[in-house]
């Protein structure tokens, strides 16, 4: 049978699908992805593997995708990251017969994205990314897909997408922020990015960015007309978003936890699963919060599941007739409903000047701050300063010191060489030198050496000399044993 392209192929084999499960690192496993589809998911990714590592591992193979089979889990696209059109094909071919398509990671923004070298941080390798989407649609039975990020330029964006397109990329998912966009600056994807792509390239397109609930999904169709919309975020904090409704959390939560007990997973992803769906009241319940991300067996997450309900259920019958959510919530806390990421000044503000709320660090607002005016700190330095009130972080502040001869590291204050310690060790290494500045005593070891050597050389002429005369003594009694 032909491998079904395009248009074709979102229509057959996707089944036309519209609401789409975003790929999420340790958090779309097949317990989540069958809640999901439970709830009004049509189509699921599986989380980001890593390519090379599916190669050559089969424990990986086996944990990520050839565990149990599961027919409901279809249609189903495997993600990879890759750097490397060889690597990233034979990886495929081995996942190619457990799924519909394989889909190449282009907007992974995080920083192991960056040293890996993949994700996003390809976007800029145009003849690299064409070279591996070349030879996948050649060699695979399944078509290949791509998920990318926006430049700023639409024009760019557009360019981008219509090369992918030519290189024989079937369908394409655009998340609408660049890749600086991302944690607390994140900010509002843009649908306009995604809709110049929409009607440059003759692919299926699936948009994702900007989806906390079932509106916002009719709408960004209407206004970018792409095939499917894909969610992330939104999925976590409410996995019936797309059936359009908000239950009560411990619904989904013990939904989600029946399915775990018959498709297990790792207990990170379960506990972080509930993080997310027991956001909004594990603030109210901190105690509850310590005891979740302690724990160490689903048992006790089941329990601790159970508490947040008995807690919520006796908040319902104190509450008063016609009280309304608090802290600014459009549901009550128990109640499945989006999380809206703050930005850097909003969380700056929520921390308070010393970046805590009531004793809890909150997540980097911003990467480490270069001018040092800012009053946006990193966690580190946040920690810093409540060891320490007074200390700045202001590098007008800080102390100046000179520089190495050798490499331009700070030098140590008394280094007879003005250098510093790495370069000056290796130097009086090599010249048998001390430098005191940084105590490194090769010359007086070397001299202490050599003393010793002497002396033990003293300590061992005067018994050969001894022995000697022993035996010249010996030797004349023998001789005058033997005239006799």
């Amino acid at each position: 049978m032909p491998k079904l392209r395009g248009e074709a192929f979102w229509r057959e084999t996707l089944r036309s699908a519209h609401y789409v499960v975003a790929p999420m690192v340790d958090q779309s496993e097949l317990a989540w992805r069958l809640l999901s589809r439970r709830h009004g998911a049509q189509l699921c990714y599986t989380p980001m593997l890593h390519a090379q590592v599916f190669l050559r591992d089969a424990n990986y193979r086996r944990e990520n995708l050839y565990g149990e089979a599961c027919p409901e889990d279809r249609p189903l696209i495997v993600q990879f990251c890759a750097n490397d059109p060889e690597v990233f094909v034979q990886a495929a071919l081995l996942a190619q017969d457990y799924c519909d398509a394989i889909d190449l990671n282009l907007g992974c923004p995080q920083m192991i994205a960056k040293r890996g070298h993949y994700g996003a941080f390809l976007q800029e390798e145009w003849d690299l990314l064409q070279r591996m989407i070349l030879l996948a649609n050649e060699k695979l039975s399944v078509p290949i897909t791509c998920k990318i990020r926006v430049f700023p330029d639409i024009d760019k964006t557009v360019k981008y997408a219509q090369m992918l397109e030519k290189a024989g990329c079937q369908l394409l998912t655009v998340h609408g922020r660049t890749k600086e966009q991302k944690g607390p600056l994140a900010g509002v994807a843009s649908w306009e990015h995604i809709q110049a792509v929409r009607k440059a390239v003759n692919i299926p397109v699936f948009a994702n960015g900007n989806i906390q609930c079932l509106r916002d999904v009719e709408e960004c169709i209407r206004k970018t007309g792409v095939h499917g919309v894909m969610s992330a975020e939104g999925n976590l904090h409410n996995p019936a978003l797309f059936e359009g409704r908000n239950p009560l959390v411990w619904e989904m939560a013990e939904e989600y936890l029946e399915i775990v007990r018959k498709y297990p997973c790792p207990l990170s992803y379960v506990r972080a699963h509930l993080f997310k769906l027991w956001h909004h009241t594990l603030q109210v319940y901190q105690q509850l919060r310590e005891e979740l991300a302690k724990v160490k067996t689903l048992e006790g997450i089941i329990d601790v599941n159970r508490e947040l309900k008995l807690r919520c259920q006796e908040e319902i019958a104190n509450q008063k007739e016609g009280e309304k959510p608090k802290e600014g919530l459009p549901f009550f806390h128990w109640i499945c409903q989006p999380y809206i990421r703050p930005g850097p000044k909003e969380r700056c503000r929520e921390n308070g000047d010393s970046g805590t709320e009531k004793g809890v660090l909150g997540k980097r607002a911003l990467e480490d701050e270069e001018d040092g005016n800012s009053e946006l700190l990193s966690k580190n330095k946040q920690k810093k300063k409540l060891r320490n009130p007074n200390k700045s972080f202001d590098p007008s502040l800080k102390p100046k010191y000179a520089k190495c001869d050798q490499c331009g590291n700070p030098k140590g204050n008394k280094c007879v060489f003005n250098m510093c310690r790495g370069c000056c060790k290796k130097r009086a290494f090599r010249e048998i030198a001390d430098c005191p500045g940084h105590g490194l005593l090769f010359k007086t070891k070397y001299e202490k050496s050599l003393s010793w050597q002497h002396s033990q050389r003293e300590i061992q002429t005067p018994e050969i000399s001894q022995r000697g005369d022993a035996e010249v003594g010996e030797m004349a009694v023998l001789k005058e044993a033997g005239d006799s």
